[in-house]
């Protein structure tokens, strides 16, 4: 996609980050996550890239990480808390936010959306990425009029009964979200971080979840021996939850 240029002059709603977060918007056409993959390398961290669209609450932040990449991912997961945490705040009190391991996000079981990681390309596993980018879409409202049961497995935040939580609402949430959990990641290390994350992920019963020092997800089935490595690397390749026909969370 060709690279769209920032515009900082909008009648749009405004958005009101906390520091140390720095706002750049994009046209509608824009592609959130690409463009701040792009400016990362000179934007630094806190950069919050903002599509201003109907249908889609979408955004990316710039991260700088200071240690090896190999475990530096694991940054990831606290922004799946602070997404799901961004939405939980607008839910209705019998809605469901949950995550698909290890990158979407479902609301009673209808997928809105999720998150997707960056990283320079030709960054080494051992050494400290000059930055990671986290992105997210959340479907806001459905598009699709094509009457109910046609996407059953699919879902909208207005679909959910969310209200007046729009784009807006949940890029500021997200902001506020994420410092608390980069400050509780400083504090108590990432082991508060991975419990939190796999409270929310569904899970078939009968298994004990964990993830280890590289982000990879180990699932152990009880009564048995058997573990299952889920990669994360490997998983973050390709978000589950994108349709890249759509340019947006599948149907």
């Amino acid at each position: 996609m060709p690279s769209t240029p920032a515009t900082h002059v909008s009648l749009a709603e405004p958005i009101h980050l906390p520091p140390p977060f720095t706002l750049v918007r994009l046209r509608e056409s824009g592609d959130a996550f690409a463009h701040a993959c792009r400016i990362a390398p000179k934007s630094g961290a806190g950069t919050l890239v903002y599509v201003g669209r109907f249908d889609l609450a979408e955004f990316a932040v710039v991260l700088e990480p200071g240690e090896p990449l190999g475990t530096a991912r694991r940054a990831f997961y606290a922004g799946m808390i602070a997404l799901t945490d961004a939405l939980r705040a607008y839910a209705p009190p019998n809605k469901t936010v949950a995550i698909r391991w290890p990158d979407a996000v479902e609301i009673d079981g209808g997928l809105v959306g999720g998150g997707r990681m960056g990283w320079p390309s030709p960054a080494r596993e051992d050494e400290p990425p000059a930055w990671l980018v986290f992105g997210a879409m959340i479907r806001t409202v459905a598009m699709a009029d094509q009457g109910p049961g046609v996407h059953p497995l699919a879902s909208a935040l207005e679909e959910e009964g969310f209200g007046e939580a729009g784009a807006v609402q949940v890029t500021e949430s997200f902001a506020r979200h994420l410092m608390r959990v980069s400050d509780g990641w400083q504090v108590d290390g990432f082991d508060g971080v991975a419990r939190d994350y796999l409270s929310r992920v569904t899970r078939e019963r009968q298994t004990l979840l964990r993830i280890d020092d590289r982000g990879d997800l180990l699932t152990r089935l009880l009564r048995t021996d058997t573990t299952e490595r889920g990669g994360l690397v490997k998983a973050l390749a390709a978000p589950s939850w994108l349709d890249p026909k759509l340019g947006g969370p599948r149907l």
